[in-house]
């Protein structure tokens, strides 16, 4: 038989859930949670990210503080030994060219040296020496601040040459009591120089005019540029000369009977540790380890 289903009622069906899970109504519903867990997560990120640019920028400013400090300590300590607490030898070295600019200087010297004499355990005080020379002026601000400091404090002073001890470098070593050198040292070169170039006849042939204006007569002395008149040449050898002499003077009554000068003692000549002894500009060959073991037994 032949039926028509065209009029059926069709069957009620149960409810069931859209492919996604949810209805759209429910995830509209869950958007704003969604949304400030994500702001959330975001800010905590952020947070720590913060936190870690803190944390870098802390380590770098402790690091470079610290930097500082190491530098600030070598500073301080130079021209000067760490003393021991017993009985001991203080130390100040003269090393390389003596200049108001290098660790060479009166102002670096002078501090090392108050602070050697100054030291209650300090049984005597060595300048281990290894310089050519430099600044007269300098050399001579250190030089009597040694008589100054053992006039005043009552200790002994011992210099002990190394590789050098010429010029400027030996004007501070007569001030101590007795000097000491390898047999193999440089002693000596008791003179006075200034040196310099001159460009004139370069000039001349290159073609170049030099146009200088002074107010006062000498006030081109030592220009490179213009001749030296035979005035500004005997001006500057009487000065040379009297520094010269100033040097020789403060030799002489450094060394004292135990020099045993020659015609070329005061020549600018210098000589090796051995034969610096026979010329009375040293007392004994010996290295800074017999001074302490040896002579001052500290």
């Amino acid at each position: 038989m032949v039926t028509d289903d065209s009029n059926r009622t069709p069957e009620p069906r149960e409810p069931t859930l859209d492919p996604a899970g949810a209805s759209p109504a429910a995830a509209t519903a869950a958007r704003p949670a969604w949304d400030a867990a994500l702001v959330k997560l975001a800010q905590d990120v952020l947070q720590e990210r913060r936190s870690e640019r803190r944390w870098r920028t802390v380590k770098r400013v402790t690091w470079i503080l610290l930097l500082l400090l190491i530098g600030v300590i070598l500073l301080s300590s130079r021209g000067r030994v760490a003393a021991p607490s017993g009985p001991h030898t203080a130390m100040v070295e003269v090393r390389g060219e003596i200049s108001s600019e290098s660790d060479a200087s009166a102002e670096i010297l002078i501090s090392g040296l108050k602070a050697a004499f100054e030291d209650a355990g300090a049984v005597a005080v060595v300048i281990r020496i290894n310089s050519p020379g430099g600044s007269p002026v300098q050399a001579g601000i250190v030089h009597d601040e040694i008589r100054r400091l053992t006039a005043l404090h009552g200790k002994k002073v011992y210099a002990v040459v190394e590789e050098a001890c010429a010029s400027g470098a030996y004007y501070i070593a007569v001030a101590a009591d007795e000097i000491y050198a390898d047999k193999a040292s440089i002693v000596g070169s008791i003179g006075v120089l200034m040196d310099g170039f001159g460009f004139t006849e370069t000039m001349e042939k290159l073609g170049v005019e030099r146009r200088l204006l002074t107010a006062g007569e000498n006030k081109a002395l030592g220009d490179p540029f213009s001749p030296l008149s035979p005035k500004h040449r005997a001006h500057v050898q009487a000065m040379l000369d009297q520094i010269h002499q100033q040097f020789i003077t403060v030799v002489k009554q450094g060394r004292g009977e135990r020099l045993k000068p020659s015609d070329e003692t005061f020549s600018g000549l210098f000589w090796n540790g051995e034969k610096a002894m026979e010329l009375g500009l040293v007392d004994k060959l010996g290295s800074l380890d017999f001074v302490a073991r040896d002579v001052i037994q500290a």
